[in-house]
C-alpha cells in the first residue's frame, strides 16, 4: 500500500463507544526503539487514563531494523486502542508525522517523539492549553538535555523560522505538540513535505499557547548530525522565505560592492603611503568570499531544484508495509 500524502482526515466515528471514536490521538514516529517501547506504551496511557478522556495511540514505526514492531505488535494484541503502522522503510519523522495524522480520529492531536525525551506526564497541560481555546499548544524544552552542537544550530534555525512565520515561539523544533482538528486538516496536504509541522501550522495564522515541558538526556547518538542540521536551515530558507534567492542577490551585490570600494580605497591609501600596494592578497580573500556565497546559493538552488523534482516525479511520501 503506497500513499501519496493527500488523503483527508479520517472523520470521527460518532459511536457511543470511546475507543470508536477518542477524543484524543496521539501521533508516535519511532525508530528502533524497540528497548523503550513497553516503557513510552505504559507511562502514556496511564497518564492518559487518568485524564478520564477517549484516546488512541497511533505508533508509525519508521522502517527499524530492531524489534520494534515485534513490540508494537504485542502492544496492540493487547490494548486495540493502539494502532501501528509500519513503513517498508526509514522515510523519515516528517513522513511518519503525516502517516499518523491522517489516521488520527481525535479532536485534539498530539505528536511526540518515541525515544522518551519527551515525558508522557506533560500530556495532560498540553491538551488542557488546546481545550483553553489555543489552536496550538507548542511544547517548549526551556531545561534541553542536549550538547551545544545540536543546541546551537536549533537556536539560528528557531531564529529564521520566528522571522520568516511571524510567530513568535521559542522552540519551533520541539516535536511535543497538540493541535486543534481544525488547525491540522487546512495544511494536512504540505506536513511531511515541510519538515516543519508547528512552523506550517503557524504560519496559516493558528493561535498558540507555549507550555513547558520536559526533556529528557538521549539514550545513544543523535540522529540530527552538523550536516542534516544545515540541511534542515536550507530547507527552511526554502521553505518559509519568500524569494530567497532575489535576497540573497541582492546582499551579495551590496557586500562584494561595499568590500571592493572598501578595498580600492585602503590600496590607493596603502599604496601612496607604502608604494606597495598588496593586490595578490585582497585579491584572494575577495575570490574566496565570492565563492563561499555563490556555493551557498547553489545549495539553496539545489534544494529547490529537490522539490520541482519530487513533485514533478509524484513519488509518494511513504510506502506502507503493515497496519494494525
Amino acid at each position: 500500500m503506497a500513499t501519496t500524502g493527500h488523503e483527508p482526515l479520517t472523520s470521527p466515528l460518532g459511536a457511543a463507544d470511546d475507543r470508536l471514536s477518542p477524543s484524543i490521538s496521539v501521533v508516535i514516529p519511532v525508530y528502533n526503539e524497540g528497548a523503550s517501547l513497553r516503557e513510552l506504551y505504559e507511562r502514556t496511557v496511564k497518564t492518559l487514563d487518568a485524564t478520564g478522556r477517549g484516546f488512541e495511540l497511533i505508533f508509525v514505526d519508521d522502517g527499524s531494523l530492531d524489534d520494534t514492531f515485534a513490540e508494537l505488535e504485542r502492544i496492540h494484541g493487547a490494548d486495540d486502542r493502539v494502532r501501528v503502522v509500519r513503513f517498508k522503510r526509514n522515510f523519515g519523522q516528517h513522513a511518519a508525522m503525516h502517516a499518523g495524522l491522517v489516521r488520527s480520529r481525535g479532536e485534539i492531536l498530539v505528536t511526540m517523539d518515541g525515544d522518551l525525551q519527551n515525558a508522557p506526564e506533560d500530556l495532560p497541560r498540553l491538551i488542557e492549553a488546546v481545550e483553553g481555546g489555543a489552536d496550538v499548544a507548542s511544547g517548549t524544552r526551556n531545561a534541553r538535555r542536549d550538547s551545544w552542537g545540536r543546541t546551537l544550530p536549533s537556536r539560528v534555525i528557531n531564529g529564521m523560522l520566528r522571522r520568516f512565520t511571524g510567530a513568535d515561539i521559542s522552540d519551533f523544533g520541539c516535536a511535543y505538540n497538540a493541535y486543534r482538528r481544525s488547525a491540522i486538516e487546512p495544511m494536512l496536504g504540505a506536513i511531511g513535505k515541510q519538515k516543519f509541522t508547528k512552523a506550517l501550522v503557524l504560519s496559516g495564522g493558528a493561535s498558540v499557547a507555549e507550555v513547558d515541558v520536559a526533556h529528557a538526556p538521549r539514550a545513544g547518538r543523535s540522529r540530527y548530525s552538523p550536516l542534516r542540521l544545515t540541511r534542515l536551515a536550507l530547507h527552511v530558507l526554502a521553505g518559509f522565505w519568500p524569494q530567497p534567492i532575489q535576497w540573497i542577490g541582492i546582499a551579495l551585490g551590496v557586500l562584494c560592492t561595499t568590500a571592493a570600494v572598501a578595498l580600492g580605497i585602503y590600496g590607493v591609501v596603502y599604496w601612496i603611503n607604502e608604494a606597495n600596494f598588496p593586490g595578490p592578497l585582497f585579491g584572494g580573500v575577495g575570490v574566496i568570499f565570492v565563492l563561499g556565497m555563490q556555493g551557498f546559493i547553489l545549495a539553496l538552488v539545489g534544494e529547490y531544484l529537490g522539490r520541482i523534482q519530487r513533485d514533478v516525479e509524484g513519488r509518494p511520501l511513504y510506502t506502507i508495509d503493515r497496519e494494525l
